[in-house]
């Protein structure tokens, strides 16, 4: 749809290989051979299947045990991708574009909505990570011990680390394009833009994890059962007060930094900081606490996401080692084939975040031998046998 391709899309697109031409319609489908190369079609399989399995869990979970946590968590997470994203894309269209200029473009997967600009897999990425993040925290326990919003900063600091393998390698392999001219990316950490690395890859999934918690989550452990209606508008509000919170806790970079690059990345980066300064020492002790037994032992088990973090942790792992060579020929931060290159050492450390937290859920006391099942917590338990 020509009339809604800006020049700076115009501009990434091409240099990820297409063009605006090229694009149309709301849905489109290619061919997985025809891709611009291998990695995409794995990368594609990888999230959708995830987020499918996610979405099968949470329906489980909800007719099994009444517990809706998990199913308001994945619409709540899409919820947040349909009212953040399409302005992204189209800032024209929502009357935005002398505030916000296309800051980046995504290449074309098998599975395109919005002329090209919404793959598949971004609209499924929401939700498994979320997923991911939020059911570790929750296995060990951190909800029920330090409350909503410790908690939710543990799952911001969790995702954060998921989610940095899969940022800081995109734009080498041509995943997507950053607009590295709009004001808004800068800072640039290598060639992702600071804005991502904190508040799409750390606050967004806080702010979510927050409103699921305060609204259905913590009801859930105390017993409370939700009619259909009530689940529908808690999701939506959440929705939109995750969307919401994701523009207030980055304020102080925004308002603060508006006059300066490096004061806004300092401020950014405060922020994250603050963020694993709390997360790192709470999920150190409830896990040491739970294998101790000196804390009540979780009352949560997920086995499915035990095994998909593994699946992510491989995948993303062979996709880095693959494009290591290139990597490491790489000239001023740019490869031989003209792509930006990610920080190493930062996503090293975010591997070692993640195997981490994968072996503390694999090292604590399940209360369930199957991921489709997991006993309610004491509180639950409580409420069913009154009944």
């Amino acid at each position: 749809m020509t009339d809604l391709c800006t020049s700076t899309f115009d501009q990434l697109s091409t240099a990820l290989g297409f063009s605006c031409e090229e694009v149309g319609g709301l849905f489109e489908l290619r061919s997985p051979g025809g891709l611009e190369n291998w990695t995409l079609p794995v990368l594609e399989l990888m999230i959708v299947l995830g987020s499918v399995i996610a979405l099968v869990y949470a329906v489980v979970r909800l007719r099994r045990h009444g517990d809706p946590t998990n199913l308001v968590l994945w619409f709540g997470a899409t919820a947040f991708l349909f009212i953040i994203e399409p302005p992204l894309y189209f800032p024209a269209a929502f009357g935005i574009e002398e505030q916000v200029d296309t800051m980046f473009a995504h290449n074309l997967f098998t599975v395109e909505f919005m002329w090209g600009r919404l793959p598949l897999y971004i609209v499924a990425i929401y939700p498994l990570m979320a997923t991911l993040a939020f059911e570790i925290v929750r296995m060990l326990g951190v909800f029920r011990r330090y409350g909503v919003f410790l908690g939710a900063v543990c799952v911001g600091f969790v995702h954060h680390a998921f989610y940095e393998i899969f940022d800081q390698l995109g734009p080498q392999l041509r995943w997507w394009e950053w607009s590295t001219d709009n004001p808004i990316n800068q800072p640039m950490f290598d060639s992702v833009p600071i804005p991502s690395v904190v508040v799409f890859a750390a606050l967004w999934p806080m702010s979510l994890a927050l409103c699921v918690q305060f609204f259905v989550g913590r009801h859930v452990d105390q017993g409370r059962r939700f009619t259909g209606l009530e689940l529908f508008w808690r999701t939506v509000v959440i929705g939109l007060a995750a969307s919401v919170g994701t523009f207030v806790l980055p304020l102080p970079a925004t308002v603060f930094g508006m006059g300066s690059d490096t004061v806004r990345g300092f401020l950014y980066a405060a922020e994250l900081v603050a963020v694993t300064l709390v997360a790192i020492p709470l999920l150190v002790r409830q896990w040491r606490a739970v294998r101790a037994g000196q804390a009540r032992e979780p009352a949560y088990s997920n086995d499915l996401v035990r095994i998909y973090s593994l699946v992510y942790l491989g995948v993303m792992g062979l996709l880095w080692a693959s494009a290591l060579p290139d990597y490491f020929s790489a000239v001023d931060g740019v490869t031989d084939n003209g792509d930006p290159i990610g920080n190493l050492w930062y996503t090293l450390a975010c591997f070692a975040v993640v195997i981490g937290c994968i072996a503390a859920i694999f090292t604590i006391p399940r209360t369930s031998s199957t991921g489709l099942r997991a006993e309610p917590d004491s509180a639950t338990q409580s409420h069913i046998d009154a009944q």
